[in-house]
């Protein structure tokens, strides 16, 4: 009873938990990330908080009857940050984010031409009083009135960052060029009073000058890891047509709502996802099938938003709009994979969480150290390098090592149909060794058509296949449409079934125009004690062809065979040799017969065949793989198989069109190839690939570059300008993965 209650309390808390993006601005570093994520968490309601820097938005998962997306806003405003505008509309939200993302990059483009502007003219200045001993009229005059307008305006959200973090107990990347800046500029004013002191007036606006160029490029690189969303958002359609009392009104496409009759004439963008009510057409479905051709569609049929009717006008009723249509679901899966955080990414979080205030010891500690030990001129040389200590250390590029290539990655994936759940998965399938493939419909096109009927002599053919179908009819298993198709085909009228009995994996019973009919395969007729000896060596023979083979008994005596085969997909082949080349154990899972099963595997190279699994013990075969020792990815429909790819290390759910169980896989193929399984492994190594690149040389350049700024050899103004290049250098080596081929070789 104990043990009832718990499983009830559990099952109605994950009722209640609702998943939210919310959207943040003001971050300057992982530290601001680390800051919020750290908040939120010690909110009550709140199971998991998940920051992602470099996409500028937080993922939260909640319990709906404790907290809301007003209160997570409140904790997170009150940190100093902001949350920009919910918007009515997902799609409409994220075109008016870019709009501001462009209005942004403008103004501080401007703000940066300026500074770099003056910049150049210190740096000028400089060089003729240091290098050509030039010594200018007012030279001190000239620096102050150069740098203050830098420092002061156009370094102002800088220090407004830093202040804001200071004020909440954090440190951040902006902490340490504010103080940085301060210090310099500070001892700037000093020198007006101190002989023989160096001014460091004009690093101080060199410092922000380079500070402010780095964050710009950053932003413009940052722009390019989401670009995968832009071009998702630019398939959908603007407007819609429908029709209010008989007349044709256009409307914006999210003013569509479900019930809608929406007009498309040839050329145009079908709106939302919906259901042909009237005409007939071809649509160019490749951005959801990856098929080139286009697909004929009559009345009845489904219709997906953002493909494209060729040559038809055809009315539609919506049946999806607004987040609930196909793309606006691609894109909810895509972003959320773009804000989450992989495992590898742990490390680096736990450095930066102390990295700003260990550079402000050091510096100070450089600070202490040369004014003891500097020897002549230890003044001028303690500030210099505990300045340059301030500004040359970068957290920055530590946080984007990982999401930025995340980012790059996921959306490179949605382009060819791979839709990541999260970053997660994609680590995971990295230590994948085995491969299992569920075969109808996934290493075969699963579409069967029956190849022959063969009769024992009490019945035609033509009745066989009518008992079968009548038994069959309104199946939804793909064998069984195979024979309600080709009894259609023959235009044969079917009987209505009575009794029906469906029999997992084995078969299925009915009693059809009064006769008892037995429609399945052996297992199925050695329970009901049919004798099959006389079509033992008939059922063997197909099955060495790859046929599936169905004994039919009419009230008790077996009447003949029907037997169905399923064709092989053209890539299956290409796929499954190129994962077996790589190394990987592939599998094959399937209900089928081992002859039959053998026969599949044999024409596509799979290694092992599990054969004549039922549906409920597939999930048994996966976990014994496990507790071989093997990590496990299975590739299945994402329906029958959810079990199965649950329990796997990584799930691979294979759709078609609008049926694609994206809540079931840990990755979901929506072209439904298998090639795509190689696409995804290639990706999931470029990706790790770039990350351990990034966090390298993350790591690298710091515990390099500290040191260098400590022994005093290294110019603050160029520490700063090393500063902004590391962040930089990281985004471009995320921009990479798109220069990467990610074919079927591995």
């Amino acid at each position: 009873m104990k043990k009832q209650s718990m499983e009830r309390l559990a099952a109605k808390e994950e009722n209640s938990l609702a998943k939210e993006t919310i959207k943040v601005s003001g971050m300057t570093c992982v530290a601001c990330a680390n800051s919020i994520e750290k908040a939120l968490q010690k909110k009550a309601g709140i199971k998991e908080a998940t920051v992602n820097f470099a996409a500028e938005k937080v993922i939260v998962l909640y319990d709906i009857t404790k907290t809301n997306r007003r209160e997570m806003v409140t904790v997170i405003e009150g940190l100093g940050y902001g949350v920009p505008a919910e918007a009515s509309a997902e799609v409409q939200a994220s075109l008016d984010q870019e709009a501001r993302e462009q209005a942004a990059l403008l103004a501080r483009k401007r703000i940066v031409i300026f500074a770099m502007s003056v910049t150049a003219i210190i740096e000028i200045i400089m060089l003729l009083e240091f290098r050509y001993h030039f010594h200018l009229p007012y030279h001190n005059w000239i620096m102050l009135v150069a740098a203050t307008p830098i420092v002061f305006w156009a370094g102002l959200p800088t220090h407004r960052g830093a202040w804001r973090s200071i004020s909440h107990g954090n440190t951040n990347m902006d902490v340490l060029i504010s103080l940085g800046t301060l210090a310099a500029y500070s001892w700037g004013i000093v020198a007006f009073f101190l002989p023989y002191t160096v001014s460091f007036m004009g690093i101080s606006g060199m410092i922000m000058s380079f500070h402010l160029l780095g964050r710009y490029l950053e932003a413009i690189a940052r722009s390019k890891t989401s670009s995968a969303i832009r071009k998702l958002l630019e398939l959908g359609a603007k407007t819609a047509r429908i029709i209010v009392d008989g007349i044709e009104k256009e409307i914006s496409v999210d003013q569509v709502q479900a019930g809608d009759v929406i007009v498309v004439r040839p050329g145009e963008k079908i709106p939302v996802d919906g259901e042909i009510i009237q005409g007939y057409t071809t649509i160019d479905e490749s951005m959801v099938t990856g098929e080139s051709l286009p697909a004929e569609k009559t009345v009845g049929d489904q219709v997906v938003g953002a493909t494209i009717n060729k040559n038809g006008f055809i009315q539609f009723k919506a049946t999806k709009v607004g987040k609930d249509t196909f793309l606006a679901q691609i894109i909810r899966m895509v972003e959320d994979a773009q804000g989450s955080k992989a495992p590898i990414q742990e490390l680096a979080d736990k450095v930066t969480s102390y990295f700003v205030p260990v550079v402000i010891l050091v510096s100070l500690s450089t600070l202490t150290g040369w004014l003891l030990l500097g020897g002549v001129e230890a003044l001028d040389r303690a500030v210099f390098a505990a300045i340059a200590v301030l500004v040359i250390a970068c957290p920055c590029a530590l946080g984007l090592a990982t999401p930025t290539a995340i980012m790059v990655g996921a959306g490179i994936g949605a382009e060819r149909g791979i839709l990541i759940k999260d970053a997660t998965s994609l680590q995971a399938l990295l230590d994948v060794d085995t491969i299992i493939f569920d075969k109808t419909g996934t290493i075969t096109k699963g579409e069967p058509s029956v190849t022959e009927i063969i009769s024992t002599g009490e019945l035609t053919e033509d009745e066989l296949l009518r008992l079968a179908a009548g038994g069959e009819k309104g199946s939804e298993h793909p064998l069984g449409q195979a024979i309600v198709r080709a009894a259609s085909e023959r235009a044969l009228t079917l009987d209505g079934a009575t009794d029906f009995q469906a029999i997992p994996g084995k078969g299925i019973r009915a009693i059809i125009a009064g006769k008892d009919v037995l429609l399945g395969n052996r297992k199925l007729m050695s329970e009901m004690e049919i004798q099959t000896d006389s079509m033992e060596n008939t059922v063997a023979g197909l099955e060495d062809q790859g046929k599936t083979a169905m004994m039919i008994a009419v009230d008790r005596q077996l009447a003949g065979i029907i037997a169905v085969a399923d064709i092989v997909k053209e890539d299956s082949r290409r796929a499954i040799a190129a994962l077996t080349k790589a190394g990987l154990t592939t599998a094959m899972l399937t209900g089928d017969n081992e002859r039959t099963a053998k026969t599949i595997a044999l024409q596509v190279g799979i290694d092992r065949i599990l054969a004549q699994v039922l549906p409920d013990q597939k999930e048994a075969e996966v976990r014994r793989l496990q507790e071989e020792g093997r990590v496990v990815a299975m590739v299945g429909d994402g329906i029958n198989d959810a079990p199965a790819l649950a329990q796997a290390n990584v799930g691979i759910a294979i759709g078609s069109g609008t049926d694609i169980a994206i809540e079931a896989s840990d990755i979901t193929l929506i072209r439904g190839d298998l090639t795509s399984v190689v696409t995804a492994i290639r990706l999931s190594r470029n990706t790790f690939k770039i990350i351990r690149q990034n966090l390298f040389w993350a790591f690298a350049y710091n515990v390099l570059a500290i040191p260098i700024a400590t022994s005093g050899h290294l110019s603050p103004a160029i520490a700063a300008l090393a500063m902004a290049m590391s962040s930089v250098s990281v985004l471009l080596n995320s921009l990479r993965l798109r220069r990467q081929k990610l074919d079927t070789e591995l």
